[in-house]
């Protein structure tokens, strides 16, 4: 018998939160976000912005990949990524996604599901701006989600595009990168409980307002 398939069956956290109360929370779900947040930063959780994103192609083969939120506020989460990438063509077809923050030293979750659209022009020009030389570099240089012969394509790739721009102060936004925004219709929080009875409460959007729920463990 493997380890894995001899521990496994065993293996597991007892959770032992504070219980998450209704009249605890904030009175919007991007405030309350932004609690949370603040207090993953202040426990210095391991990268406290990464969130797994699912989507899921236009057969309803679905996929999941860890990315970041760069901004969060009243009309969504926003990421930014190659438009050309699996994740871009599965939100071009579906327009539909959700973003997990997997704060597990906390015993917390957060998941937001929603529609998506792409920021404007404007704004990813404002965060590529804030990004590292080689960050830039490297979305020029990769085709992300393609085929490639093997890692030296990619670095010889890379070597191509440094030496396009090794006089230019600036490197500009490639017309293929841009950001994301996933527009909730739901943010659920989730706090790990003794005996498995977690705390699930959920803002859910309706036709004019946001309605909060609590959900069966």
């Amino acid at each position: 018998m493997s380890q894995a398939k001899a521990m496994l069956p065993g293996m597991r956290v007892s959770y032992d939160a504070e219980p998450l109360q209704e009249s605890l929370l904030q009175p919007t779900w991007h405030e309350q976000l932004r609690e949370w947040f603040d207090e993953a930063v202040r426990a210095e959780v391991p990268e406290p912005n990464a969130m797994v994103l699912a989507t899921a192609d236009a057969e309803g083969m679905p996929s999941s990949r860890t990315v970041l939120c760069k901004g969060f506020d009243e009309r969504g989460l926003v990421f930014f990524t190659n438009y050309t990438s699996a994740k871009s063509h599965d939100l071009a077809a579906t327009r539909v996604a959700s973003a997990t923050f997997p704060w597990l030293a906390l015993q917390r979750q957060v998941n937001v599901r929603g529609t998506v659209e792409k920021v404007s022009p404007e704004e990813t020009a404002e965060y590529w701006a804030l990004r590292p030389r080689g960050s830039q570099l490297g979305a020029w240089a990769s085709p992300q989600s393609s085929v490639v012969p093997g890692r030296e394509n990619l670095e010889s790739s890379l070597a191509g595009i440094e030496r396009r721009f090794s006089e230019s102060e600036r490197i500009p936004v490639p017309p293929h990168w841009g950001g994301w925004r996933i527009r909730p219709r739901s943010v659920e929080f989730w706090q790990g409980r003794p005996d498995r009875l977690h705390d699930r409460l959920r803002f859910r959007r309706t036709d004019d307002s946001w309605k909060l729920e609590r959900l069966a463990p």
